[in-house]
């Protein structure tokens, strides 16, 4: 591929990725509006949706990048909200955890179905190894952003 294509692309590849993430966002914020969140308590609350057990507050700020204190009053929103509970540790007593409610949380994954629908079409006439392309840059974009919210909060600009 020629410097020149390459340069094209990729400047194609910044502006559809700052659009996508902006579409996103506002995705985002319009469902949050709907459900009466914040939408980074939506976000948590996906996030926990993909964990395996409830958490502690210290892996709600691990997860979001907020700090205890942020992630904190972030669970006593989603609490206040009926989205999760806290509840003792059966192995620890001293620890708090936190559960998402079941019955709120299908609510929740029925609004994001009816309202963001299947993306599967999208898919369809991609080849395994086009899934593949995208899957990694997915990966990657996570880690990528990780990082950069790891350096803003830590005041490294």
């Amino acid at each position: 591929m020629s410097g020149n294509v390459r340069s094209r692309l990729l400047g194609e590849l910044s502006t559809v990725s700052r659009r996508y993430v902006a579409s996103y966002a506002l995705f985002n914020q319009a469902l949050a509006d709907r459900l009466g969140l914040h939408p980074t308590d939506l976000q948590c609350l996906n996030l926990l949706t993909l964990e395996r057990e409830p958490v502690t507050t210290g892996r709600v700020a691990e997860l979001t990048g907020l700090t205890t204190g942020s992630a904190t009053r972030l669970v006593d929103r989603l609490e206040k909200a009926g989205y999760v509970v806290r509840e003792r540790d059966a192995a620890d007593r001293r620890r708090v955890l936190v559960a998402p409610v079941p019955e709120r949380i299908a609510e929740f994954g029925r609004m994001w179905e009816r309202l963001g629908g299947d993306r599967s079409p999208l898919f369809e006439d991609l080849a395994d190894a086009e899934l593949a392309v995208i899957v990694r840059h997915m990966r990657r974009t996570v880690e990528f952003h990780g990082e950069r919210i790891t350096r803003l909060r830590e005041g490294r600009v």
